[in-house]
């Protein structure tokens, strides 16, 4: 399994360093100019209060196909735009939100987060090819 982040203060990266003493994950730390030939998930942040970072978009901007969800870490005291870069991401390019934690995450949104990616896999892994 391949996660890709992107991390500016550091809260991000605090989660994937968590999520790694669960699983033995490839965790990649994008920049604006990344790319990328394997699939996996993405974890960002949010900025300027319910924005993408610019950095995140040039990634998905090149990346895209190989993005299977977003997650996204961000601030309760933002209300309605806590974590809203997820959903941003979401809605531009049709990709499924999976976890929106705090900060860099408690325990049970790193768990979340580990649980879902291993559901997507099961259930991709059930999916006849055609």
């Amino acid at each position: 399994m391949v996660i890709y982040y992107d991390s500016k203060t550091g809260n991000v990266e605090r989660f994937i360093a968590k999520v790694s003493v669960i699983t033995n994950w490839t965790c990649i730390k994008i920049t604006s100019t990344t790319s990328v030939s394997d699939f996996g998930h993405l974890v960002t942040y949010t900025t300027r209060i319910g924005s993408i970072p610019d950095s995140t978009s040039a990634f998905i901007k090149e990346n895209r196909e190989f993005v299977l969800s977003v997650s996204s870490s961000g601030n309760m005291n933002w209300g309605d735009n806590f974590a809203r870069a997820a959903d941003r991401v979401s809605e531009k390019y049709n990709i499924p939100v999976f976890v929106r934690f705090e900060l860099s995450g408690l325990a049970r949104d790193v768990n979340n987060f580990i649980q879902k990616v291993k559901e997507y896999a099961n259930k991709k892994m059930d999916t006849p090819q055609q």
